[in-house]
């Protein structure tokens, strides 16, 4: 049994240990140190399970109108139970709320051949997300994948 828990501050001493276990996807020492500076400012929702924070999602407001998954990330032991859809569900309900229409995901591009982002691409499509533009220069060296979606009225 999966409980999301409602966007929270200061969260990332319960985030970092899992950043840490993915280096497939956040291998680079730099930005995992930014991740963490960030999440304590960012609401943050956790997935918990038996005592245990499994997953978490970090929200980034732009504007009253639009918003992105700023980091998002589950326990590998946890990966392919529904853990990152029902965090998406949850924060797309939150932001709903506050009248944010547009949602968006900055991922990894698909020029890039990387096959763990190659999942987490189809991850976001499969929750609705559509590519936007890759971005060549945006990240040094990575090419940046902008996907968005409409989020329905509250």
């Amino acid at each position: 049994m999966i409980e999301i828990v409602e966007p929270q501050l200061d969260q990332a001493s319960l985030c970092e240990p899992i950043l840490l276990l993915l280096p497939g996807w956040f291998g680079i020492e730099s930005a995992i140190v930014h991740y963490v500076q960030e999440i304590d400012r960012l609401p943050t929702l956790l997935a918990w399970s038996q005592k245990q924070v499994v997953g978490f999602l970090a929200l980034k407001q732009h504007n009253e109108f639009a918003a992105e998954i700023y980091v998002m990330a589950v326990h590998p032991k946890s990966h392919r139970q529904g853990i990152g859809r029902q965090l998406v569900k949850v924060a797309e309900a939150e932001l709903r709320k506050l009248g944010v229409e547009y949602f968006q995901v900055k991922t990894l591009g698909s020029s890039s051949q990387d096959p763990n982002y190659a999942k987490t691409r189809k991850f976001y499509e499969s929750v609705g997300f559509k590519p936007l533009e890759e971005f060549l220069n945006l990240w040094e060296g990575n090419p940046c994948l902008q996907m968005v979606k409409k989020l329905p009225p509250y």
